[in-house]
């Protein structure tokens, strides 16, 4: 049964590469031109390793860096807007909406929050890098995967991430990952710390010789256990099985489990009836190779225009022709100044070069470069300008921006929670939220989310300026009487990513009203005080000057 089972998991391996070598064939044309060092891990299932020997020189195919360099930009992007190191990018809050306001489980959230960052950037989890490539391989592929698991001797969360030339994906009937197959290399050495027990013997052995760098290839196989069972215990009670098997031997060495998927995969724009996405660099390749032809023609133009071929006249006096700086080359012309030696017409390198431009503004659009130029183009923007752009660029941004939280990061965050639970880093849930079932939504706070709400503060800030201006016109004040100041600012401050701590209690901005109302009433008095003065001084004259009755 066990070599059944390792038959068939191969067989199924053999089929997913079979399927997907159309992917395969754009993935390695995108790689040569986007990202060199990752030439051949995508055909070159090789017996040494996906990547071949290291240090390997793979630039030869890309003649021109735009593609590169915007591909460093774009995971840039997507890690500032997404996922920034510096704030805190998402919440967690009650599913159940009745208990919004409860204290007790406001308090439990927001512990669990500050855990869960706890673990997730402390340097043994490597999150920061391990993020970083995933963008850059949703940018040049279309697809990233994350593996979340634990450190092996301390408690916590640890990341890796696993490059798409040796990741395969199943979907399940909604078109939601389900199943992972991965192919690795391991020398022998680290096959016995990642495998203490169960290696095959040939292995071990080779661990303790000379010959503990020999590398051997395994298999690690998650799907969805057909013996899951709510409730159960060891790995009844999981819902992914686990399996990792050695090619070499064809043996199960390890059988295990997952609560939740371990492996949260991104993927950019998928196409109806395709399991993989299909990235910037897949939308704009044909752009991407053009412009590397162009490139090379371009570079053909200048070479020849600095050090250009020459066209002489066949009569035997030209024969000793010398281009060294300082020379006389006697007979290069005739008796009247006429050049006998004139260089080869180049053509016009000022149109390759604005063709080039033309590609080059192509690929930094598919990768949103462009998108974030507006202050830099503009820095002289009012407030009101400035949301308006960000509206904008919030509703360019949406989709990329959906996807990414709903099928890599949504995903991430609940396998970051099951991982803290089941090492029992988490603090003891409120009575009453225990008796919802403990369900809870995840709220983006992130720069990518605060631009998709950007409407709303944009509308509002129009909405104010035309019953400014009518009030500034008709001297008539009562349309700015619809707005909610106190409402609006704190959002709006939210939207724009002030911090909480920069902005006034509602207790504070009562007092400085209060005090303001003060002074004025002061000042009136102050303002008031010669009058009366004046009035007093003038009452006893006045009594004097009355009428008798």
């Amino acid at each position: 049964m066990s070599r059944d089972k390792v038959q068939f998991h191969f067989r199924r391996l053999d089929v997913a590469r079979r399927d997907r070598a159309n992917f395969d064939s754009q993935w390695e044309e995108a790689a040569a031109r986007v990202i060199p060092a990752h030439r051949s891990s995508f055909t070159g299932h090789g017996l040494d390793n996906v990547f071949g020997a290291g240090g390997q020189k793979k630039t030869e195919e890309m003649i021109d860096a735009t593609a590169a360099l915007a591909n460093l930009r774009f995971s840039a992007v997507l890690e500032s807007l997404g996922t920034p190191q510096s704030s805190v990018w998402h919440l967690l809050k009650p599913a159940d909406k009745t208990l919004k306001n409860n204290r007790a489980v406001r308090i439990y959230f927001d512990e669990v929050n500050d855990i869960l960052f706890s673990y997730r950037y402390r340097p043994v989890a490597n999150f920061v890098a391990n993020i970083q490539q995933c963008y850059g391989s949703v940018g040049a592929y279309g697809n990233a995967t994350l593996f979340v698991d634990r450190p092996d001797e301390t408690p916590g969360l640890r990341y890796k991430y696993l490059h798409l030339g040796e990741t395969y994906y199943f979907t399940n009937h909604s078109g939601v990952i389900d199943t992972l197959y991965r192919p690795f290399w391991l020398d022998a050495r680290q096959a016995v710390q990642k495998f203490p027990k169960g290696l095959p013997e040939a292995i071990t052995t080779a661990a303790n010789s000379e010959q503990s760098d020999r590398k051997f290839e395994f298999l690690h196989c998650i799907y969805p256990s057909t013996d899951y069972s709510p409730g159960g215990i060891g790995v009844k009670g999981m819902r992914f099985a686990s399996l990792y098997i050695s090619r070499q031997e064809q043996k199960i060495i390890e059988e295990g489990g997952y609560h939740s998927f371990p492996a949260p995969s991104a993927r950019y724009t998928v196409a109806p009836g395709e399991t993989y996405g299909r990235g910037p660099a897949q939308w704009v390749l044909p752009a991407i190779k053009t412009l590397n032809e162009q490139k090379k023609t371009v570079l053909k133009q200048g070479h020849r225009n600095v050090d250009p071929v020459l066209l002489a006249h066949d009569d035997g006096v030209l024969d000793g022709f010398s281009l060294r700086a300082g020379a006389i080359n006697k007979g290069a012309v005739t008796a009247d100044g006429k050049m006998l030696v004139h260089p080869l017409p180049v053509g016009n390198i000022a149109v390759g070069e604005k063709m080039m431009e033309m590609e080059r503004g192509i690929i930094q659009d598919a990768f949103l470069i462009t998108l974030f130029q507006i202050l830099v183009d503009t820095p002289q923007m009012t407030a009101t300008e400035v949301l308006e752009r960000a509206r904008e660029k919030g509703m360019l941004i949406a989709p990329t921006a959906g996807a990414l939280q709903a099928g890599f990061l949504g995903p991430m965050i609940e396998r970051e929670l099951d991982l803290l639970m089941q090492q029992g880093l988490l603090p003891n849930m409120p009575p009453i939220l225990a008796a919802t079932g403990g369900s809870y939504k995840i709220e983006y706070d992130s720069p990518m989310s605060r631009m998709m709400r950007a409407e709303k503060a944009a509308g509002f800030l129009r909405a104010f300026g035309v019953a400014t201006d009518f009030a500034q016109r008709t001297g008539d004040r009562s349309a700015l009487d619809w707005f909610n100041i106190d409402a609006a600012m704190p959002e709006i401050m939210d939207i724009q990513g002030s911090p909480t701590a920069w902005s006034s209690t509602p207790e504070e901005v009562a007092k400085m009203r209060e005090q303001r109302a003060q002074e004025a009433q002061e000042q009136k008095m102050i303002e008031a005080a010669p009058a009366a003065a004046g009035l007093l001084k003038a009452a006893p004259d006045l009594l004097k000057t009355k009428p008798a009755a």
